[in-house]
């Protein structure tokens, strides 16, 4: 499967009723406007990826839109996803559909969001019900959570991400809550037919030294980010640093494919973390770039779950140098060639992103589009387009 991925506060702009949209009005991030325009281009989006063979499109349907009060779904953006599906199909996209990317609506983060248990296994729940039954039709594929073990320290660890806090207590708990709620949602979700991912952001950790402090801490980082949404796939026992594990067998097995994002690795030194490799070039959001990295993940996922199908969910490169976009392509593509070639049973990978949008606190700053804002197609394109079309 070839496709790519975005999510629609980034390719629409924040949703009034949302989370991210108070944000941008209390100065806390730049200004999303209507993102890179999908809302009213996504047919020729989609048309411009069917011609470079990429025929899977990961979008989100954005909660603060369809339900922008407790209780109220609004029709006119029901049927403006539903329309958004539509052209997809009719382009020869199979749409894979997101339900959580970063944003909530305001109304649900006020009453405590993830924080609440109610608020997952009653609001989330109906919520995926409705999205469910009301879009499912269209759908040919899901990916629940965006970045699941990534949420709680965006948002409860300091990094700026609705609500702010930085509270390791409400980290935890939040953690723990939302790696349910993704594998909860998985469940209900397969019911449909279609099939389901999840999206892990996932990197390797290779240790720079031979200090036991280092040893350690590979294995701490692992444990808290690798953990617990694998365990709890593969054994139904949620495993969140700093609360109890928590048993769960309905959920083993909750996803027919274990996805994943990969824009980096992580060197370890004296037990602190640094670049991997220590040369990599930079990335504008502060991480080391080495698309050949890529093998070190699929190689370790192969080893945790491996009678499990995988798909890389997202890989790209924020740059505005498309020559090296195009090399980094190349990379991942290697090793993903590589991983087949070593029987890892390796299903898609969608690209970040389709057309440059909005890059959340980095406002539109860096390119990680394979098209820009004019719909004007890079050469790093064809990288890809010779891959799929091959």
């Amino acid at each position: 499967m070839w496709g790519t991925g975005a999510s629609s506060t980034q390719c629409e702009g924040a949703a009034p009723a949302s989370d991210w949209w108070d944000l941008e009005r209390a100065g806390g991030a730049p200004d999303s406007g209507n993102g890179n325009g999908f809302a009213e281009r996504h047919a020729e989006d989609f048309r411009l990826l069917a011609d470079l063979g990429l025929r899977h499109h990961r979008l989100s349907i954005e909660w603060a839109r369809v339900e922008p009060e407790q209780g109220r779904h609004d029709p006119a953006a029901v049927e403006h996803y539903r329309e958004i599906l539509t052209a997809a199909h009719d382009a020869g996209i199979v749409p894979w559909v997101c339900l959580h990317h970063f944003t909530l609506p305001r109304w649900f983060t006020a009453s405590g969001g993830f924080l609440v248990e109610a608020n997952r296994t009653d609001v989330w729940a109906r919520h995926v019900d409705f999205v469910a039954d009301t879009f499912g039709d269209l759908v040919g594929g899901w990916q629940p959570v965006n970045e699941t073990n990534y949420y709680a320290w965006a948002a409860y660890g300091g990094q700026g991400w609705p609500p702010q806090h930085d509270d390791p207590v409400e980290r935890s708990v939040a953690d723990e809550a939302i790696h349910l709620a993704t594998a909860e949602a998985a469940v209900r979700l397969r019911s449909t037919g279609a099939p389901v991912s999840s999206i892990f952001g996932l990197s390797a950790f290779v240790a720079h030294d031979d200090a036991p402090e280092t040893a350690a801490a590979v294995n701490g980082f692992y444990e808290s980010s690798w953990d617990p949404g694998i365990g709890l796939f593969l054994d139904g026992v949620l495993r969140v640093p700093r609360r109890e594990p928590l048993e769960r067998p309905d959920l083993a097995g909750c996803f027919d494919m274990i996805g994943f994002s990969f824009y980096a690795n992580a060197g370890v030194r004296g037990g602190h973390r640094e670049r991997h490799p220590v040369d990599a070039p930079r990335s504008p959001l502060g991480y080391g770039i080495d698309g050949d990295g890529l093998s070190l993940v699929l190689d370790r996922l192969h080893e945790v779950v491996p009678d499990t199908p995988l798909l890389v969910a997202e890989f790209g490169v924020g740059t505005d140098d498309d020559e090296f976009r195009a090399d980094y392509l190349r990379r991942g593509l290697a090793a993903v060639e590589g991983a087949l070639t070593r029987g890892i049973d390796v299903r898609g990978l969608f690209h970040w992103t389709a057309v440059d949008n909005y890059e959340w606190h980095h406002g539109f700053e860096v390119s990680f589009g394979i098209i820009d804002r004019d719909r004007r197609v890079r050469p790093s394109a064809s990288v890809l387009r010779d891959a799929a079309l091959a």
